[in-house]
């Protein structure tokens, strides 16, 4: 009684680089190939139990500058944010000013009495 098809280490390999690296679904190459998809599965999960890639330290130091940097730029988002918010409160602070002393009219954003002319001599 046989087990089943043998496949070599190789064609598994390149079942799988189908799918990760070229970006074909798994129904498409296990059709194409004549494979079943729960054995491409298999595959895939058995060949990415490999060791992970370590980081090496140029990308350790470039991630640790991208961090540093990030940081920086929120920091002066929020030291932006605020001075709008706080600009905003002193414009608004000046028209209750006028509101209460009834020189500005809410409605129409004016001034409700004219300004007086300078005379030039």
């Amino acid at each position: 009684m046989s087990k089943g098809k043998r496949y070599t280490q190789e064609f598994k390999t390149e079942a799988v680089k189908q799918i990760t690296d070229r970006g074909y679904s798994v129904a498409e190459v296990s059709e194409r190939l004549g494979i079943s998809t729960k054995t491409l599965y298999h595959w895939r999960s058995q060949l990415s139990d490999e060791p992970k890639r370590v980081q090496s330290s140029d990308e350790r130091l470039k991630i640790a500058k991208l961090e540093a940097e990030l940081k920086r730029v929120k920091e002066e988002r929020d030291i932006l944010k605020k001075a709008a918010v706080d600009s905003s409160e002193q414009r608004n602070s000046y028209t209750k000013i006028l509101v209460c002393m009834r020189t500005f009219d809410e409605t129409y954003k004016t001034h409700i009495y004219p300004r007086r002319e300078r005379f030039s001599l």
